[in-house]
């Protein structure tokens, strides 16, 4: 038997507690509700979900509902149809792949997830990107989008197979203007992909609204959902190309897989407990986006109190429309190079506070978010970053 220590692999435990309170910039919106974490129990086998797969799509099982649950996820987002995906990843590879070919060019904004550069990498892609404001809001400058239209149609004679815009990035989380967008994609007939990874399931978005053609958004970052699940979402002049059903067959063996859709790679692994708790936390997402005016009030509140520290500087818009923000914190800098454990030591004087998120070693630049945190544990979180500054001689306003 080949020696391997097994030992390390027994009694995983996160050693974050439930008493804590975590401000991980890309875990607030995916934190389960209990009726989640039960149905996370129920279907923790991997093809649990599968137990009355009679078409073999987990998108058409009917026990547990998760045909009616595809129609009511287009219905909450104003779309005509929906799949799920492993993540918001994969329902970006989705698109690229069913609109595109090799060669062709793509325009991105210039804060987009790394993701969207992989997908047109993955797809051998040319990428235009739309730049932003630069410091301290990095904004990106979207009337010019049509000028990047308009390069790639100079440069290769054609329109690009898509346009893709970030709703909001994950750096700063500055909340983009779609509509602005979806006139320009309009105007030129070049199909729109709106990668809402940050904000469906947050707060309200309503594609046909936004004039997207691809909505996209992230289970385990937006949906209350254990990962990895993602949505894709689309209009019915989209829908035959980009969930094409299989037209293969074998050779020799006359195989075909007639119901199976082609870039969704037949039936995406999401089944077991992606899919079951992702609707699980349906009814409890439904309901939460009515109450974003209330989370951007709470954030809003933060930011003012954790600038009253001495060269804390938040970047991006102003003021915050998500939850979602990135600060400068060059005082803490300059703390982390006196100490032994240098830029762990907020990593670790937060930990001794029960609070959870910031990345280790991180001082001169740090993002938080505060969605679905109260009142309460957002003060919380402040006194404790004043009470940090206070203890190593950074001024705070009082």
């Amino acid at each position: 038997m080949v020696e391997i220590d097994l030992d390390k692999y027994r009694n995983l435990e996160r050693r974050v507690g439930e008493d804590w309170i975590n401000i991980h910039p890309i875990q607030r919106g995916g934190i389960l509700p209990s009726e989640s974490r039960k149905a996370l129990l129920e279907f923790a086998n991997g093809y649990s979900t599968c137990d009355y797969c009679l078409e073999g799509r987990v998108d058409l099982v009917k026990k547990p509902p998760i045909l009616d649950f595809a129609e009511d996820v287009a219905k909450f987002l104003n779309m005509d149809e929906a799949r799920f995906t492993p993540g918001a990843r994969g329902a970006q590879r989705t698109v690229f792949e069913a609109l595109t070919e090799p060669g062709d060019t793509v325009v991105l904004d210039s804060l987009a997830h790394y993701t969207s550069y992989l997908a047109a990498e993955a797809n051998d892609l040319n990428v235009k990107e739309v730049p932003h404001s630069g410091y301290p809001e990095f904004k990106i400058r979207l009337d010019e989008y049509a000028d990047k239209i308009e390069e790639a149609k100079s440069e290769t004679g054609e329109l690009p197979a898509l346009i893709l815009l970030t709703h909001v990035d994950y750096r700063y989380g500055n909340l983009t203007d779609s509509k602005k967008v979806s006139k320009i994609a309009e105007e030129y007939g070049v199909p729109f992909v709106l990668n809402a990874a940050y904000t469906s399931g947050v707060m309200p978005v309503d594609g046909k609204e936004l004039g997207v053609d691809f909505l996209i958004g992230s289970g385990h970052k937006s949906w209350a959902a254990s990962g990895p699940v993602g949505i894709l979402a689309t209009t019915y002049e989209h829908a035959d190309e980009t969930f094409r059903t299989s037209m293969i067959q074998g050779s020799w063996s006359g195989r075909s897989f007639t119901k199976k859709e082609v870039y969704n790679y037949g039936c995406p692994p999401v089944f077991g407990p992606p899919i079951a708790t992702l609707m699980a936390s349906f009814p409890h997402v439904v309901e939460r986006v009515e109450r974003w005016d209330e989370e951007v009030e709470k954030v809003r509140w933060l930011v003012k109190e954790l600038e009253k520290i001495e060269d804390f500087h938040q970047l991006g818009e102003r003021p915050r429309r998500h939850t979602l923000f990135s600060l400068e914190t060059p005082s803490f800098h300059k703390v982390s190079k006196k100490r032994k454990r240098r830029g762990f030591f907020l990593h670790e004087e937060l930990k001794e506070r029960k609070i959870s998120g910031v990345h280790p070693g991180m001082t001169k630049q740090i993002k938080l978010n505060t969605y679905g945190l109260t009142k309460e544990e957002i003060e919380e979180v402040a006194n404790a970053f004043h009470d940090i500054a206070r203890k190593y001689d950074v001024k705070v306003e009082e």
